[in-house]
């Protein structure tokens, strides 16, 4: 989290995106990157080499990238101007991943436009089995080069790290030959949030909430992720994580280490480290019979195609599209408190969510007899919407003493006048400045796993069947 936007360097800086023709760089990277040259965020003399397998020529690549573009931070009657710089910075190399000559050719090109540079930002929007190749190939072909400190080159990979502990490890280590740990940047675009980063500040900056963020206040703390839609186009890589990999080891294991952890010393990237990796480790390993495991088929939705019938699917697929997980944390703070992790495709809506349920009034004056109205809520509701909101019980209006629940609102989109940025306008300006704040150490990651490889090995090696249910199937409603 950068305190000083204005703080950027004039050094200049050259990036490479591998995957550049991919949907991820397409429709998040180059966008956020326009996003920030639109706000003066980028050095004066930087560079984009986009590198991929399309055969695209330069005005052909240019195209497909201005088609994603929008001018949030620049005034209309200038939009088309912004853009058209913009795209000059941006150049584009086909070629194959798995060969030398490839990467030959974009050093070549890197050094023909006089933008050779220690100061180089590799991001890696490309399957994570060519990870550690590229990497290597980049390196062979002279693209890494030492630079006067420990921080540059720069490499950005995303999620998932791996399949299990042992995997993870095994990518860490041969990419350490490469990027050591200090120029590694693993992102989870969840951190990005604005939502996510304002955990912490909710937490700490306030004294309302502190006091009463412990086993003896809270009931539970549910982190839920729903889409409304199948696995689409990315079956054939869903198929080899699953839901548990590719959404609760990452995006709400961060979550919940950023809800549940100790006050850091600072909120500086190194005590926020060490505070999500010490709460990390004192989660408990789930019991087979603390995990439940699902997988959309045909139902509610009348065009939807059940898992085992998208095409690239085996009809025998056990893979989980969905997965209900309940966690323990063995600490003072939190023993006794359930934390609930569920995710899922194929589901009623879109949306993810923190929902903190507090106890009810143990002597509630207003109640005649128990059950009385529930207990407060503290809601953080992530995506789609931002907003954060304070379920409390009050009076209705009226001659009557009538108890009913109402929300305390805090919603982003009518509370703050300003462009909501995108996650990924927040992490790549940390990568540029050397913020690690939002990124992923590796003794965070191995915590994370830790958590998770036993419950997968679990169901990989009980072979459990994931239970069945319909297309636009609501699992609160149960």
């Amino acid at each position: 989290m950068h305190p000083d936007v204005q703080a950027v360097s004039a050094d200049p800086v050259t990036l490479v995106v591998m995957g550049a023709s991919g949907d991820l760089a397409r429709t998040k990277i180059y966008p956020s990157l326009f996003s920030l040259y639109c706000q003066g965020l980028l050095p004066p003399d930087f560079s984009i080499y986009g590198f991929a397998r399309s055969n695209f020529d330069a005005s052909a690549f240019r195209a497909s990238i201005a088609e994603k573009l929008t001018c949030r931070y620049a005034p209309a009657e200038s939009c088309k101007d912004r853009i058209t710089e913009f795209l000059a910075r941006c150049f584009y190399v086909s070629g194959s991943y798995n060969a030398s000559d490839s990467f030959l050719d974009l050093y070549a090109a890197i050094r023909a436009g006089s933008h050779e540079s220690e100061r180089v930002v590799f991001y890696m929007a490309i399957p994570p089995f060519l990870f550690s190749s590229v990497a290597h190939a980049i390196a062979d072909a002279g693209l890494v080069r030492c630079g006067s400190h420990d921080t540059w080159p720069r490499v950005v990979i995303e999620k998932p790290f791996g399949r299990d502990r042992r995997t993870s490890d095994a990518l860490s280590a041969d990419l350490a030959q490469i990027f050591p740990e200090s120029q590694t940047f693993r992102i989870d675009h969840y951190l990005g949030k604005e939502v996510v980063q304002n955990l912490m500040v909710i937490r700490f900056a306030n004294a309302i909430f502190e006091p009463l963020w412990n086993s003896r206040f809270i009931e539970k703390i549910r982190i839920s992720w729903k889409e409304d839609i199948g696995v689409g186009q990315r079956a054939g890589y869903f198929d080899n994580y699953g839901i548990i990999r590719d959404v609760i080891q990452s995006h709400l294991a961060q979550i919940l280490a950023l809800s549940a952890m100790e006050r850091p010393v600072s909120d500086g990237a190194r005590d926020v480290g060490d505070a999500k990796v010490a709460l990390l480790q004192s989660i408990v390993p789930p019991s087979p019979e603390e995990v439940t495991i699902g997988q959309y088929s045909t139902g509610n939705v009348a065009s939807g195609t059940a898992y085992r019938s998208e095409p690239g699917i085996a009809g025998n697929s056990r893979t989980a599209t969905y997965a209900r997980i309940k966690l323990r944390i063995e600490n003072d703070r939190w023993r006794g408190v359930p934390f609930i992790l569920s995710a899922g495709k194929g589901l009623n809506t879109r949306m993810s969510e923190l929902r903190i349920t507090f106890k009810p009034v143990a002597e509630n004056i207003f109640c005649d007899q128990p059950p009385c109205l529930p207990g407060n809520e503290l809601v953080a509701r992530i995506q789609p919407d931002e907003a954060l909101y304070l379920t409390i019980t009050s009076k209705e209006p009226g001659l009557n003493l009538v108890l009913t629940q109402t929300d305390l609102n805090l919603k982003y989109q009518s509370m703050f006048k300003t462009t909501i940025p995108d996650a990924y306008d927040s992490l790549l300006l940390d990568v540029l400045q050397n913020d690690r704040s939002l990124f992923i150490r590796k003794d965070e990651l191995d915590a994370a796993w830790d958590i998770f490889t036993p419950v997968l090995r679990d169901i990989d090696e009980s072979g459990r069947e994931p239970e069945l249910y319909p297309l636009g199937w609501d699992p609160d409603a149960e």
